[in-house]
């Protein structure tokens, strides 16, 4: 059967599947991954639709797909949020998670990434390599994930193949192996016919290209044995993350898809099971129409069943590790029923209010990490409506919940700061702010988000004096040293732990952490090595809120003996240009602020390195069009921070200036009357 663009594709609904313990189905998670309109949901609903697990193709245009099913996803047609579907080869159950393409929602593919056996990177055959294009393969490329490479839209007018596979060769990776020829290529009629070991020159083509990985099939080669069956050796090539076979097809048509899905079967494989440990991790939460939460988790290693208590581990912004218990009230394994969850599984848990994206059952270090950076935007947030300002950050403290790097404080006035990637993310989350919580909210102006690290070593001590006038009954000695870049924050005591009650200590490790995101200009700490050296109290004066209150006057006394340096974060980029651009380009990339190195030339265009601070970026893609008639492209990812020159840039505080002591203590004063 064939369906044009314009068709509605149905079947008969599909039989019942069989219970999953019945065909000892293994399961393997492969993330959909593209650049903004490549076509990656569209191939989800035609992998869905041909393997009997949806009745009709659903349509992005029309709002029906399977994996977008929030308004705004559909209404705006892209993808937010990563979504889980799933269908059977024989034995494999594939768990299907589709991901966002748009650049500004990045954070939600890096969760993906972190649970996937392996991946589909889909282009579109007409509009090719795209920016975030390579950004995705360089980070599946880091990660060593298995990734096939599917080119969408043969059907299309303009649709390319041996240019397009020229094109990816030298923009994405030489290591590509194409497995399919391309018939009435651009037509309605597009199809593809595979190539095998015995099609001519494939065997040669492809030990060549495997021979650059392993030195022993280069001396086969080089003595003039070139083996006829590669495929066992592609095989493991590209379950190690080195090679990447091409399929072409078209997920409206269905051309091609068929032997994706046998690519799937034949190249890609579940990850081994390390150990027997309950080890997990959390990558979606989503919310039922009675704000219970559920949370997708998946296992790497393991069992767990309904009813089970568990325990999550997260890291907080500082870098220490927090703990939230609970009991599994519901457990639901996507294409398997209701559990137990085992190893290499994906399961829906009910009855977990406090759980996170990122919670990880045991350590809360395993898995992949991070590998995109966190937003480096921040807006000021306020309710359309004045006195709805409790309502507004209840909302975003929920939204917070399905993306940790949405990441909020309170400030003057009732507003509410939010940590953004872009103005399209902004615009969802006004969207979601207003459909599902029934807020309106005014986004103020964006500003980059910059950070501070301290610069030398500082020590500060306040100390309580019994027969001398206090402001505080308690001693606390704080000791502040800066870490290598990149390295985070660290909490240490030296004081002994028994000199305290355990509540007194986690007061003092929470006032830490909370003074970080505020230091001496108003920024937050990082790199940042926090001792403390003294502690005492005077009981029976003393509670835990009153070592919270003078943990901050002394660790920012401490800071500011040490000195702290504000830094703007940068991004290392690409730019590719035609030749007749090369000089204005450079131009205003020097005038941006940006670092260069030495240009490349590529054919008839020419590549541009270089870094280049955060705030400048928008500037660079907003002029770069106008400068290369539209042939210009970027390619970015996270780069070398940037101490400020001149005068630090500042945010305000609002946590009362504990720099001011005669302030700090108003502030608590006032802030303790508005509580009664």
């Amino acid at each position: 059967m064939r369906c044009g663009d314009s068709t509605v594709c149905s079947v008969p609904m599909p039989l019942p599947t069989p219970p999953r313990s019945a065909i000892s189905a293994r399961t393997l998670n492969l993330g959909v991954l593209a650049h903004v309109d490549a076509g990656k949901t569209s191939l989800t609903e035609r992998l869905l639709f041909d393997h009997g697990r949806i009745p009709r193709l659903g349509s992005v245009d029309g709002g029906d797909t399977q994996t977008d099913s929030g308004e705004v996803e559909r209404r705006r047609g892209i993808t937010i949020r990563s979504a889980v579907a799933w269908f059977r080869l024989g034995d494999l159950q594939v768990n299907l998670v589709d991901t966002p393409g748009h650049p500004d929602f990045i954070a939600e593919v890096e969760r993906a990434l972190s649970v996937l056996d392996g991946a589909v990177l889909v282009l579109s055959a007409v509009e090719g390599v795209q920016a975030q294009t390579r950004v995705l393969l360089r980070s599946l490329r880091r990660l060593r994930l298995p990734t096939l490479i599917f080119v969408n839209k043969i059907d299309r007018v303009g649709a390319r193949y041996d240019d397009l596979l020229a094109e990816i060769r030298r923009r994405l990776t030489p290591s590509v192996v194409p497995m399919v020829r391309v018939d009435r290529l651009g037509t309605r009629d597009a199809g593809v016919v595979a190539r095998s070991s015995g099609d001519g020159a494939f065997p040669a083509e492809v030990a060549e290209l495997l021979a650059d990985h392993d030195l022993a099939l280069l001396r086969r080669m080089l003595d003039g044995d070139v083996p006829e069956d590669v495929e066992g050796l592609l095989r493991d090539q590209t379950c190690r993350g080195l090679v990447h076979p091409v399929f072409f097809g078209s997920a409206m048509s269905g051309a091609g898809t068929a032997e994706l899905t046998e690519g799937v079967r034949r190249f890609l494989a579940p990850r081994p099971v390390p150990s027997d440990d309950l080890r997990g991790t959390v990558f979606a939460v989503e919310r039922t129409g009675k704000g219970e939460k559920v949370a997708y988790l998946r296992l790497f290693s393991g069992r767990l069943h309904g009813r089970q208590r568990v325990t999550f581990r997260r890291r907080d912004a500082s870098g220490a590790v927090e703990e939230h218990r609970g009991r599994v009230a519901g457990l639901e394994v996507v294409g398997g029923g209701s559990g137990p969850l085992t190893a290499g599984d994906i399961g829906k848990l009910r009855g977990l209010p406090r759980v996170r994206v990122g919670d990880r059952l045991g350590s809360a270090d395993h898995g992949t990490g991070a590998h995109f950076s966190p937003p480096i935007l921040e807006s000021v947030v306020r309710p359309e409506r004045p006195g709805r300002e409790a309502e507004l950050h209840a909302a975003l403290t929920r939204l917070a919940d399905e993306d940790p790097l949405i990441r909020t404080r309170t400030i003057g006035g009732g507003a509410t700061s939010v940590l953004l990637y872009g103005a399209v993310q902004r615009e969802v989350i006004a969207e979601r702010l207003a459909r599902e919580f029934g807020v309106e909210a005014v986004f103020e102006q964006v500003r980059p988000v910059y950070f501070e690290r301290p610069v030398g070593r500082g020590e500060a001590v306040h100390e309580f004096a019994p027969r001398g006038p206090n402001d505080f009954w308690q001693t606390v000695g704080v000791r502040v040293e800066p870490l290598p870049p990149g390295t985070g924050t660290t909490f240490t005591r030296q004081a002994q732990l028994g000199l305290l009650p355990k509540a007194y200590h986690r007061a003092i490790e929470e006032a830490v952490t909370t003074t970080l995101q505020q230091g001496l200009h108003g920024w937050e700490v990082t790199d940042c090595a926090v001792t403390i050296t003294h502690v005492g109290y005077e009981a029976p004066m003393t509670v835990a809120a009153d070592f919270r209150h003078l943990t901050p006057v002394v660790l920012l006394r401490a800071l500011q003996r040490a000195g702290s340096a504000v830094h703007e974060p940068g991004y290392a980029v690409e730019v590719e240009v035609p030749g007749d651009a090369l000089s204005a380009v450079t131009g205003l990339l020097l005038s941006l602020d940006a670092e260069l190195g030495p240009a490349v030339e590529s054919g008839s265009a020419w590549s541009v390195p270089g870094t280049i601070p955060a705030r400048s970026l928008h500037d660079l893609a907003v002029a770069l069009p106008g400068l290369t008639h539209g042939e210009g492209s970027i390619w970015h990812e996270p780069g070398p921070a940037r101490r400020v020159r001149g005068p630090a840039p500042t945010r305000a505080r609002v946590d009362g200036n504990p720099l001011d002591l005669d302030e700090y203590l108003r502030f608590l004063s006032n802030r303790d009357l508005a509580r009664r």
